[in-house]
Order: structure tokens, then C-alpha cells, then sequence
């Protein structure tokens, strides 16, 4: 697709009341395009609404009715829409599901493929594509009871964590089998276990940016701390050959497009997989921060269709904090 570059272009960005869409919208601040950036979210009330040149507000109906569809492609019409980054999990499902509709219209979505965004929404059925094709795997059960559980992956802790989901939401750590009874029963069929592979200090996350054809742009690896929310507190970007050569493998597998994260820790010298990403990450603005933008990137690939130059990456080493923001005339939540 060409672009007028008399005129800027228009970017939407979702999900920017959380920390994804508020570090694409950082991202796309360093772009080496003009862009003019539209928000969208359910909440008017939160940073991300200020920090974009104009924002929308989700409306109150669920994502299955049919209004919701028509508000999506009424506004990306209307607002001569030129890419949408997705910044919401729950928004990369809906958009990929709805694909056909948007592209009638000229919309240009920057997704990643969809049989990878179905797979990765299941850790377990993940894990089996590693299995069959001999990688490196962490030893993994679906829970049917305690002594099984011990004499398959060894003494706990073990891991509990649901098949579903991303980040460190929802994983626990068990100790014993009340631990395990109690919450195998809160989460039904929609858990498995794992032994816990590595330690706190030898936990990576790793940007690609898929090329769609078993390729990608040189990827950015973080050694990473986690926030209680399970998001990146610490990175600090190192050059770890066994980490990028495994997110290079992973690459030629499932032939990623656009950016995709891989998150790994390593045991042994064995990089081992935790889950994959396949859509921006909540480290995004860092590693833009070290020289790999990601948002710049899809711009290029996604709506100019050329292939994103070869970044820069920086070294160093960088953390997150809290800060305080307030709003005193919003009565919308």
C-alpha cells in the first residue's frame, strides 16, 4: 500500500488505558514517520487517553453483538484509518477474527498470522507442537492427581498455571498436594502443571519482528525481573546466542508476522520455552528504548510494505516505576 506523505498517518492504537498501548503510542512518538495517533479504549480516564492526538471511546456493548463490528469499521472509515496496532489481547482475537471485513474497506491491520494467535491462546496444545517437532520442552502434565503429578515431574514445587492466558496471571506455586486439590478444583480443566525449570536470574523475553516467511528482523533479548502483575520490571539487554538461536528456530517453525515475543528461561544451557506472544508485548517501549521499534516496524511492513531496516540495538539496562496521574474533570469510567 502506498501513502501520501503530504499528510500524516493515521494510526489507531488499542487498549491504550493499559501499559501495551501506552508503549506503542511512545513507540510511534520515535517513529521515523509522521503519524497522528488515535486512541481507543473503554475508559476515557486514563493516561493513554492524553497521551493521543485523538481518542475514541469504546462502546458499552459485549464484543459479540453486532454493533461492536459496525463501531470498529464505522470508525476506522470515518477517521481514514490507515494501520491499527492492536494493543489488547482481546482486541488482536476480535480483529483477526473480523480480518475479511476490514480489508474490504482498505483497513490495514497489523496482525500476526492466525493459526499462531490460535495456538499460543493454549499453552498445553503449544507444548505438544514443540514435543512433535523434538524441541526443547518443560516438562508439562495436565492435572489428574498429586502422586501422578510427583512421580512425573519430580518433588515440588511444581508449577500450576492456566492454559489460557498470558503473563504470570493466574500461576501459582504448589507445595503440597492441598495445594494441588485446591486449586485443581477453582480451575477445572483449564490448568496444567510444569516443573519449574532455571531461576529468577535466567529469564529472558525476546522481540521478533516475523517476516511471514520463516524469517525475522535480528531479535532484541532482555534478561527480565517481574512485576507482581507479571509484567517486565528490570531488562537488561544481553547478547545470548543459545536464546537467540532458539528464537530464531521458533521462528522458522511458526513463520511469525510482525512483532512477536518470546519468553524463555534457560536450565543447563537449554533455552526452554514459557509462552509465546504473538502481537506487542508490554516491553515494547523498552526495547524501543534500546533502538528496536517495533511500531516504526509495522509501519513500514504492514502499510508500506517494505521490509523493516535493520535496528541498532543499544546496551544497557532499564526499570520500571510508578507514578502518580490524576484526572479531576472526568466522570467517565
Amino acid at each position: 500500500m502506498s501513502t501520501d506523505h503530504r499528510r500524516k498517518i493515521t494510526v489507531l492504537v488499542t487498549g491504550v488505558g493499559a501499559i501495551i498501548g501506552q508503549g506503542i503510542i511512545r513507540s510511534l512518538r520515535k517513529s521515523h514517520h509522521r503519524v497522528r495517533v488515535l486512541g481507543i479504549d473503554r475508559s476515557q480516564c486514563s493516561p493513554g487517553s492524553r497521551l493521543c492526538d485523538a481518542f475514541i471511546q469504546k462502546p458499552a456493548c459485549e464484543e459479540n453483538h453486532p454493533d461492536y463490528l459496525a463501531f470498529w469499521l464505522t470508525t476506522t472509515r470515518e477517521q481514514h484509518v490507515d494501520l491499527v496496532l492492536p494493543g489488547l489481547e482481546v482486541d488482536v482475537a476480535f480483529l483477526s477474527q473480523h480480518r475479511a471485513s476490514f480489508e474490504s474497506q482498505g483497513t490495514v491491520l497489523a496482525l500476526n498470522r492466525h493459526e499462531l494467535i490460535e495456538l499460543s491462546s493454549d499453552k498445553w496444545l503449544l507444548g505438544e507442537v514443540l514435543r512433535r517437532h523434538d524441541l526443547p520442552l518443560i516438562p508439562s502434565m495436565l492435572p489428574s492427581n498429586w502422586d501422578d503429578a510427583i512421580r512425573e515431574l519430580g518433588m515440588p514445587p511444581l508449577l500450576f498455571k492456566p492454559r489460557t492466558g498470558n503473563g504470570s496471571r493466574g500461576i501459582v506455586r504448589l507445595d503440597s498436594e492441598e495445594d494441588f486439590n485446591y486449586w485443581s478444583h477453582r480451575a477445572g480443566k483449564n490448568a496444567m502443571l510444569q516443573r519449574i525449570v532455571g531461576n529468577d536470574d535466567e529469564e529472558f523475553t525476546v522481540g521478533v519482528f516475523g517476516l511471514a516467511d520463516g524469517t525475522a528482523v535480528k531479535p532484541i533479548v532482555f534478561r527480565r525481573r517481574l512485576s507482581a502483575a507479571g509484567n517486565t520490571q528490570k531488562a537488561e539487554v544481553v547478547d545470548d546466542s543459545t536464546i537467540e538461536e532458539a528464537s530464531m528456530e521458533l521462528s522458522a517453525l511458526f513463520r511469525p508476522i510482525g512483532p512477536t515475543n518470546y519468553q524463555f528461561r534457560k536450565e543447563a544451557g537449554i533455552a526452554y520455552l514459557l509462552e509465546i506472544n504473538p502481537r506487542f508485548s508490554s516491553s515494547n517501549s523498552l526495547r524501543t528504548a534500546f533502538g528496536y521499534n517495533e511500531a516504526d516496524m509495522a509501519i513500514e511492513y504492514f502499510l508500506l510494505n517494505q521490509r523493516p531496516r535493520v535496528p541498532r540495538i543499544l546496551s544497557g539496562t532499564a526499570w520500571r516505576y510508578n507514578e502518580d496521574f490524576v484526572i479531576h474533570d472526568c466522570d467517565s469510567v
